[in-house]
């Protein structure tokens, strides 16, 4: 078994098995697979349920009593991922890694996402083993390997991570990481061209506590997140492998969470990659990747596996898993704590928030009315330039614009507009024309009357945003509609639900910091109400979740966690249910991470079967002088594909030419 650091707690999801006897188990086994036939349930039960100490001893045993290699006779009884994944475990885990290398680098094309992931991930520790693991097994010097079967920058980092050479200090120089961040800054942002080696040199080599310092302060200095500048300045296999480091040196469990999700998610399974970290985290940290992807994916990994595989491969799998986090009692303590800090290093409070749409330089209403008026006359509408304008002028110079245009010619522009162009794009364009008080207002009524209500957008609109914004709005659907907000959210909703939108809809959140005696109450109250009794929960969450300032709540959370091992999230799909539960979560999410909760909306109007215009054109029209551009980093980052590119994949004609304006780059 992984014997944990000095007085930290052992992560992993398989331990010794008591009372041991390798004798016994290497009889068990040969039992298993004599005659005809195998008995696969025996194997899997045996060998998942011994560490990897005791799986060698029983090897060990296995060609004493028998004069037989177990691994060469496990190859030979069983077939396919089944096969791969026992003879996996019992291979000593440097082997095991470089086995999983001498694979990737074999044959024709190299699978870089496997050297990525290893060399990426392991400590110095492992990476001596693993390099003196492929001497023995293959004869052959890894490094040598690596360099031939690669290439550029990519083969040099490679190499550099393979030295295991990473500085261990726990004692953090302030100097060396502002040196550092600055030299990282130069490297890229400030370069013409990338100095690829001072990235090479800082990442590769600098310890974890030092970079995570050198990451905190790159953000502060530059106003992006590494991973941002990484993406713009590299590119490539180069490219996938700095973030991969990056994803460890921040945590390594997040990072295998990520991987295990994308091993399972959509058509098929990466089974290679899943039984690879299977097998590689069983006894090092599968515990804390268990609770950040039920954290940051809604699920269990074990009900995950569940759904995804089949058979005694699924069972073997799960019981490598060790757990099901769905089910009642299953506790984390310190993941929780690694779940909580996940959000909690960006969260908005640390992150300057920034548009994409800025105030035109030189502008010129006068101009731009004119320009206008001529694509808007005679015969057909010259929509380019309508987009144009209207895309790269800040909201109050499109006031401006509107001021003037009437002034010149005596007509409404938006009157104009709505005769002129129609659809998305209308909706689009007239949305970006009005005042942002005004165009959350119409958004509201337009959720409130007819038939229905749409709950989901008086959510999205009512949880998020600011005491001054919500204020503006009320004062505008009075303007514009002749009655208050709150009686019409009053007629139009009803029970708890109708008590949150209200209570939001007052703009009196408290804006102060955080109070750490009052977030330990606050934490209490709501963790201490009996399970089951739903109204009282309720009523609880709501006096909180709708009154205390952002920075507050963030306590609560962290507070909230050390009380009870569980994100305040996951009590809330737990507990709740309906409109109620959406609402929570949606403030939950605003307070934890604004851009993250919009980035999520606007991946889920464009995900699957059809388009969501409504809400796409809502969060685009919203956000996009606010943090637009934090948006599209979270995009990123979750999604592995840019912002830009699902518009382009999922709209057309000038409906994206507009958005794509909005969205302001690629990234």
């Amino acid at each position: 078994m992984a014997i944990p650091a000095q007085g930290a707690k052992y992560r992993g999801s398989i331990h010794d098995f008591p009372d041991f006897d390798p004798s016994q188990d290497a009889e068990a086994l040969y039992t298993a697979m004599k005659g005809f036939g195998s008995d696969k349930e025996a194997i899997l039960e045996l060998i998942t349920s011994r560490s990897n100490r005791q799986r060698q001893e029983i090897c060990q045993s296995y060609k004493s009593l028998y004069g037989k290699d177990l691994i060469a006779d496990l190859k030979y009884e069983l077939t396919g991922k089944f096969e791969r994944l026992i003879v996996g475990l019992m291979r000593p885990p440097a082997y095991c890694d470089a086995k999983e290398i001498k694979d990737a680098i074999s044959g024709i094309g190299t699978d870089e996402k496997c050297l990525i992931e290893i060399l990426a991930s392991r400590t110095n520790d492992q990476m001596h083993q693993l390099v003196a693991a492929y001497k023995d097994a293959y004869e052959r010097d890894l490094e040598s390997d690596i360099i031939g079967d690669t290439s550029g920058h990519f083969q040099k980092m490679l190499v550099v991570l393979l030295q295991g050479t990473r500085e261990n200090d726990d004692v953090v120089s302030e100097d060396l990481v502002q040196q550092d961040t600055q030299d990282l800054y130069e490297a890229g942002e400030l370069k013409w061209g990338t100095d690829e080696a001072q990235f090479i040199y800082i990442l590769g080599n600098r310890s974890k506590q030092h970079l995570r310092l050198v990451f905190d302060e790159y953000l502060k200095t530059t106003g992006k997140p590494i991973e941002a500048s990484i993406r713009g300045e590299l590119s490539g296999d180069f490219e996938k492998l700095m973030l991969a480091v990056v994803k460890c040196i921040r945590s390594t469990p997040e990072y295998f969470a990520e991987r295990l999700f994308k091993a399972m998610k959509g058509l098929g399974t990466r089974d290679n990659t899943l039984i690879r970290i299977m097998v590689s985290r069983s006894e090092l940290d599968m515990l804390d990747i268990r609770e950040i992807f039920r954290t940051k994916y809604e699920k269990s990994l074990y009900s995950m596996i569940k759904n995804d595989t089949s058979g005694e491969y699924k069972k073997a799998l799960l019981k490598l898993c060790g757990g099901d986090d769905d089910a009642a009692g299953q506790f984390f303590p310190e993941a929780a704590q690694v779940a909580y800090q996940m959000w909690e290093l960006s969260a908005v409070a640390r992150v300057e928030m920034k548009g994409t749409v800025h105030p035109a330089n030189d502008f010129n209403p006068d101009a731009d009315a004119k320009a206008l008026r001529k694509a808007m006359k005679g015969l057909g509408t010259d929509e380019d330039t309508i987009i144009d304008i209207i895309t790269h002028r800040s909201n109050a110079q499109r006031q401006q614009i509107r001021q003037t245009f009437k002034s010149h010619f005596g007509r409404d522009l938006m009157a104009d507009l709505k005769s002129e162009i129609s659809g998305d794009l209308a909706r689009l364009i007239l949305g970006l024309m009005l005042p942002p008080a005004h165009y959350d207002a119409k958004q509201l009524k337009k959720a409130i009357e007819g038939a229905g209500t749409d709950e989901k957008t008086l959510i999205e609109i009512l949880a998020t945003r600011t005491n001054a914004e919500i204020r503006a709005i009320n004062e505008a659907y009075k303007e514009d509609y002749h009655r208050s907000l709150e009686d019409d959210l009053s007629s139009d909703t009803s029970g708890h639900f109708r008590r949150i939108l209200i209570s939001l809809a007052t703009g009196n959140r408290e804006e102060g910091g955080e109070d750490r005696d009052l977030a330990r109450e606050d934490a209490k109250e709501i963790a201490d109400t009996p399970s089951g009794d739903k109204t009282s929960l309720e009523t609880r969450f709501m006096t909180i979740l709708c009154t205390r300032s952002y920075p507050h709540l963030r306590r609560v959370f962290q507070e909230f966690i050390k009380m009870t091992n569980y994100d305040v999230e996951h009590v809330i799909k737990k507990e709740m249910s309906g409109d109620v539960k959406d609402a929570f979560v949606a403030i939950v999410q605003s307070v934890k991470n604004k851009p993250l909760f919009f980035a999520d909306k606007l991946y889920k109007s464009m995900k699957g079967a059809g388009t969501d215009e409504k809400s796409l054109t809502r969060a685009m029209i919203s956000r996009s002088e606010i943090d637009l551009l934090n948006i599209r980093r979270e995009f990123i980052e979750k999604y592995d594909k840019s912002l830009h590119q699902a518009i382009e994949g999922d709209t057309s004609g000038d409906f994206q030419k507009a958005l794509l304006a909005l969205c302001g780059g690629e990234d």
